[in-house]
């Protein structure tokens, strides 16, 4: 067997065998297969697509490339969330304590930035000192002292995907429905979870642009866990305008400092909750409207914040950032984006916000380029709400004059005004899986 024949293969349309893509797989974990055969294969997916069959083929040679954690001496019952990426997307920073604080343990693999939208490890690192980089060992002991981490797949969980992982975001094979499942679900299950939430985004700011295609991913993403053994629900939510009023590592974080506080933007509480309740539901601890209620319980009695700063402490990070998020380092120039006139924010270019939050720094545009903790946009304005001129839409963050000239053009394109009045969209387009459909 070599590996261009199974290239061709599917460059043709044919479907692969289990055999095909285990060896493909392997040989590419190994190192005997090289990034120009795997870009091949991976772009005639893109273009080709994948059956079911393949995709949970796929899934689990890549999820049995390396190890699968032990976390058998955690009785409580584990359950983990993800999402499919979104600008401004920071729910898995609050979710983790949140939930930990209900009682369920959440073991929670994360990744890196991937094209425009943020990723979860590069937001939390800049916390000081705060480890994305657990080992086993590490992790267990985090989850016992507090019931949460968040930390990235170690080098034997999951090695096939690490590595293609970062291969797509070069190579324009990112927004594939069977690539997508096989690399989320083969970080997620190696944790031995009892269940898994989804958060399948679509519109300007996501990889799938429509509802259509995030309701055919969510599809994928939930049957291709289902047939694995761990059950799955997911949740489709609109990402046509950034989520939250920040997008950047740093700036995001102080957000959730401040939701974990009682006081964050409505639509990130309402995507928090909405996935918190899946998540115990899942988890056997409440479900329904007894579940919102627990969560806001925990939000509004502090011990969420607790939580999150017990994780912050577990995982080498400086726990004062949690009382003051001006500790984490700021930008040194702050740019205010003033409204042209008085009208309605009618629309936001999610994509163009993500694009000039990359080219301030706060994304990369090669494999392992630095990530700048500190640039981004803060302050926007949320569809619906009124502009006055001359006051800020949004604040632009960023290390120098000269990178903030190469943004504030398309920053300030990304806003769309109304002389009428205009009502938000809503986030949350529909749940299916786990026998929960609307």
């Amino acid at each position: 067997m070599l590996p261009q024949w199974i290239i061709e293969k599917k460059r043709d349309g044919e479907t692969l065998s289990g055999e095909e893509i285990r060896f493909f797989v392997d040989g590419f974990s190994q190192g005997k297969i090289p990034d120009y055969q795997t870009s091949a294969l991976a772009m005639a997916i893109c273009i080709r697509g994948m059956s079911l069959e393949e995709t949970v083929a796929l899934t689990q040679a890549m999820l049995e490339s390396g190890d699968v954690l032990n976390l058998e001496r955690l009785a409580e019952r584990k359950v983990d969330k993800h999402s499919t990426g979104g600008i401004g997307d920071k729910t898995s920073l609050a979710l983790a304590p949140l939930v930990a604080s209900c009682g369920l343990v959440v073991p929670m693999i994360s990744g890196r930035g991937l094209g425009i939208t943020g990723g979860t490890l590069d937001k939390l690192e800049s916390i000081p000192g705060f480890r994305t980089d657990l080992s086993e060992k590490e992790l267990n002991a985090a989850l016992v002292q507090c019931g949460c981490a968040i930390t990235g797949a170690t080098a034997n969980l999951a090695p096939a995907d690490k590595k293609l992982y970062a291969l797509r975001d070069v190579t324009g094979t990112v927004p594939s429905v069977p690539l997508i499942t096989a690399s989320i679900l083969s970080k997620k299950l190696a944790a031995n979870l009892d269940a898994l939430v989804l958060d399948v985004k679509w519109g300007s700011g996501a990889f799938m642009k429509t509802k259509e295609e995030a309701m055919k991913l969510a599809d994928a993403l939930t049957r291709t866990s289902d047939k694995l053994g761990t059950p799955a629900s997911a949740c489709l939510s609109s990402m046509d305008q950034p989520l939250g009023r920040a997008a950047g590592n740093a700036l995001e974080v102080m957000e959730i400092i401040e939701l974990l506080r009682g006081d964050g933007p409505d639509d990130l509480l309402e995507l928090v909750l909405t996935l918190g309740e899946r998540m115990l539901s899942h988890g056997k601890v409440a479900e329904g409207e007894a579940a919102f209620t627990l969560l806001k319980d925990k939000i509004g009695s502090g011990e969420a914040l607790e939580r999150f700063r017990s994780m912050v402490e577990a995982q080498g990070g400086d726990p004062l950032v949690v009382d003051d998020p001006n500790l984490l380092d700021s930008a040194p120039v702050i740019h205010p984006l003033a409204a042209p006139r008085n009208g309605y924010l009618e629309k936001v270019d999610a994509e163009a916000i993500g694009k000039s939050c990359v080219a301030l720094g706060a994304g990369r545009k090669a494999v392992g380029d630095a990530i700048e903790t500190t640039v981004g946009i803060s302050d926007m304005l949320k569809i619906g709400e009124e502009t006055r001129e001359g006051e800020p839409m949004a604040i632009i963050h960023a290390l120098d004059h000269s990178s903030l000239e190469t943004v504030i053009t398309e920053v300030s394109d990304a806003f769309y005004l109304s002389s009428s009045p205009v009502e938000s969209p809503p986030l949350i387009s529909s749940i299916i899986g786990d026998n929960k459909e609307s």
